[in-house]
């Protein structure tokens, strides 16, 4: 070309450098090709343009699949997209392979981007050359390395178990030989995490200004990628910071934003320790891992802000036992469910009472025990249930009775959610016990909580069925009696919420008879018996009242203890010895017929080791026998007490043949004494003392200064298959 003359034409040039020019119109759904271009894809070598589905026929589909992933990627990095692609014939043979490299752009108007790019021809790769980037056994190791770390970044429940995982990412064909992760804070450029250095190596980058000269605060600042092929790259572009950068003698750099729903948390390093070209497939994956890895890094720094809070709330709601109480010992658990804060409705407190006459200078005054569950495991039942803690310990503080203290709390609670919006309308259950240590004495007030169980000295555990009223916060009105009982020496006492019962699939029932096997074998202190009915449900676990458990739960459990010290309690240094008494009381009012079945169950559990099922048999049906003729003969309320003495391999001396013996006592305030009478067949009354002269090893009637009492004792038996063992 002479000097003067004008430029020849660009499609002259690129025609005769075997380049064909092509552009791709998004909105209209439109390629021109040049005749360069149409010559390259197996058409006739002149101008024409396709619809997207006709030039899309003329290319391998799995290669036409990654343009459009290749294109985004360069919009996003503001770089060339280049893509390898096989040209087909009619009958699906791989004619040439063809390189495209464009430069995308976006029509602000639309929205929709443009393409602009040339068209050349490559040659087929050998077989030595196998495994580079274009490739279908390249792709396929790509696509399962990108599974792998995908799977491996979502399981990641931390910041350490995220770098520790992109740390051991084998990427193929090009793996960094060191990684750093970014964060900002205001700013100011953080170090969150490295690896493939020396501790200490972090120190000139940590809280550098995001207005540094430096690739990582450049990515944080503009949200694109920015790759270093080459030392002098690194230094003509990044002069000020290259002296941080040169000791670490790497040859490659890529520096790709975290971002996070639209917004640029931080940024990821790759060192290589060889050059690395950062294909338009190399870039790919490394910004597939960088988006995983940004994921997964915001989810383990929101479950830690999460566990955060949680013990933040655990520590401030879940009380500490109060002082050392002399005569009684206490212990408590708290496990949430694991799901959500991990902070559910269950609460359990101790609070020290007003007055008495047993207070002592160690604090051994009369205290309460309280226990309950708000309904719901989020948020709002969590602030509800420190809410009404601390109106229960208000209520208390003033003095009030049990049942004055659950009703001032219904009230309170139901103020509290029935409003104008019904959908957040909550309950709660609770059990409320006043404790006199100098007596044992227990006054039980109860809102639609279970139960209390007692376990005696002798390893026997006992049902107290108490009287109670709805729920806290249902009725504003509603009536909450008292029950007396008294905690005898060596005894203890567990309340609880339903979670520990009923976790595992178990209902009331069999859920109970899951606490009572750990009750009745475990001999250890209270501290030991609180661990093993948590760990009955939930197995091993060294997480106690407010340690934070992380494995999900279904149901939240609290858990209180109570044992009076004496013979045959673990709570204390006093000798284990089985007792020689075991008892047993209940009230069965006049308006309280369904209480039967309920003195019926407690002497079966009473007896629950007695040898003659038979004699058990003979005491249920005598009892009811006996309570029932109060309630229908006398306009007064009945007291049972049943108890069992002796030990169990001992004669009884009374002409027994077992060890112990059991006497069981109905005390009424009517003066009206029982007559033996002769019913006839069909006769529906009348057989109560004819029962008891057949059954009952000694009977009898005693009048009181107010009322009477009838009693039976039966004396233990050998139990049957004991006996025809004998006779063999």
């Amino acid at each position: 070309m002479r000097t003067g003359e004008p430029l020849p034409a660009v499609g002259d040039v690129l025609a005769s450098l075997a380049t064909g020019l092509w552009r791709y119109d998004a909105a209209a759904g439109l390629v021109t090709l040049d005749a360069e271009a149409a010559r390259l894809v197996g058409l006739p070598a002149e101008p024409t343009t396709l619809t997207e589905a006709g030039i899309r026929a003329r290319f391998h589909p799995v290669d036409w699949n990654e343009v459009d992933g290749v294109v985004q990627l360069a919009l996003a990095e503001g770089t060339i997209a280049e893509v390898r692609m096989r040209i087909m014939d009619a009958h699906g043979r791989v004619v040439r392979m063809v390189r495209s490299r464009s430069k995308p752009s976006i029509d602000p108007g639309t929205g929709e981007y443009e393409l602009v790019g040339t068209l050349q021809e490559v040659t087929e790769p050998s077989a030595a050359a196998a495994r580079s980037p274009i490739t279908g056994d390249w792709r396929r190791s790509r696509e399962a390395f990108l599974l792998d770390a995908g799977r491996a970044l979502a399981e990641a429940r931390s910041t350490e178990e995220v770098l520790r995982v992109a740390a051991g990412l084998s990427m193929p064909g090009f793996s960094p030989d060191g990684l750093a992760v970014f964060g900002a804070e205001g700013d100011r450029l953080t170090v969150i995490g490295h690896h493939g250095h020396k501790p200490g190596d972090e120190g000139p980058f940590t809280h550098m200004s995001l207005d540094t000269d430096y690739p990582a605060a450049e990515v944080v600042r503009t949200g694109r990628a920015v790759y270093l092929s080459s030392p002098e790259e690194y230094r003509g572009r990044y002069p000020v910071s290259w002296p941080l950068a040169a000791p670490f003698g790497r040859r490659s750099w890529a520096f790709l934003p975290l971002t996070v729903a639209g917004r640029t948390m931080g940024a990821w390093m790759a060192g290589f320790k060889h050059p690395v070209t950062f294909t338009p497939d190399e870039r790919s994956v490394l910004t597939t891992v960088a988006r995983m890895l940004a994921q997964a890094l915001s989810r383990a720094g929101a479950a830690e802000t999460e566990r955060e809070l949680t013990d933040g709330l655990q520590r401030s709601m879940l009380p500490t036992l109060g002082p050392q109480i002399p005569g009684m010992t206490v212990a408590a658990r708290y496990v949430p469910t694991g799901g959500g804060l991990q902070v559910g409705g269950d609460w359990y407190d101790m609070i020290q009472l007003p007055g008495g006459t047993s207070r002592t200078k160690s604090g051994g005054g009369r205290f309460a025990l309280t226990i309950g569950d708000v309904q719901g495991h989020d948020v709002r039942a969590a602030g509800l249930m420190g809410q009404l803690r601390i109106a229960l310990r208000a209520y208390a503080a003033e003095g009030h009775r049990p049942d004055a203290v659950l009703s001032r709390a219904s009230r309170f609670l139901y103020g509290m959610t029935y409003g104008d919006n019904d959908a957040d309308q909550r309950f709660a259950t609770c059990l409320y016990v006043e404790v006199d240590p100098a007596t044992g004495t227990l006054e039980i007030a109860r809102a639609g909580h279970p139960d209390p169980a007692i376990r005696t000295a002798d390893r026997t555990v006992l049902m107290r069925p108490t009287a109670g009223g709805m729920p806290l916060g249902i009725d504003p009105d509603a009536d909450y009696p008292t029950t007396r009982l008294v905690l005898e020496p060596g005894e203890t006492m567990l309340i609880c919420t339903d979670g520990l019962i009923e976790t595992g699939g178990h209902d009331l029932d069999t859920g109970w008879r899951r606490l009572r096997r750990i009750l009745e074998e475990h001999d250890g202190d209270m501290e030991e018996l609180a661990d093993a009915l948590v760990q009955a449900v939930h197995g091993p676990s060294s997480h106690h009242a407010t340690g934070p458990l992380t494995d999900r739960r279904e149901d939240d459990i609290a858990v209180l203890l109570l044992c009076r010290v004496g013979e045959g309690c673990g709570c204390g240094d006093t000798v284990t010895v089985r007792p020689t008494v075991r008892r047993t009381a209940l009230t069965v009012a006049q308006a309280e017929h369904e209480r039967v079945a309920v003195a019926r169950q407690q002497l079966r559990e009473l007896l629950h080791d007695w040898s003659s099922a038979e004699q058990v048999d003979s005491a249920v049906l005598l009892v009811s026998e006996m309570l029932t003729n109060v309630l229908v003969h006398t306009d007064t309320d009945a007291l049972l007490v049943a108890e069992v003495t002796g030990d169990h391999d001992s004669p009884n001396g009374t002409g027994g043949t077992g060890g112990r013996r059991m006497r069981v006592e109905v005390t009424d305030a009517s003066d009206d004494l029982p007559h033996k009478r002769h019913p006839g067949e069909l006769a529906s009354s009348g057989r109560g003392l004819v029962l008891m002269e057949i059954l009952a090893d000694a009977w009898g009637v005693d009048p009181r200064g107010e009322g009477k009492s009838i009693w039976f004792e039966l004396y233990e038996e050998p139990a049957k298959e004991d006996e025809e063992d004998e006779g063999d």
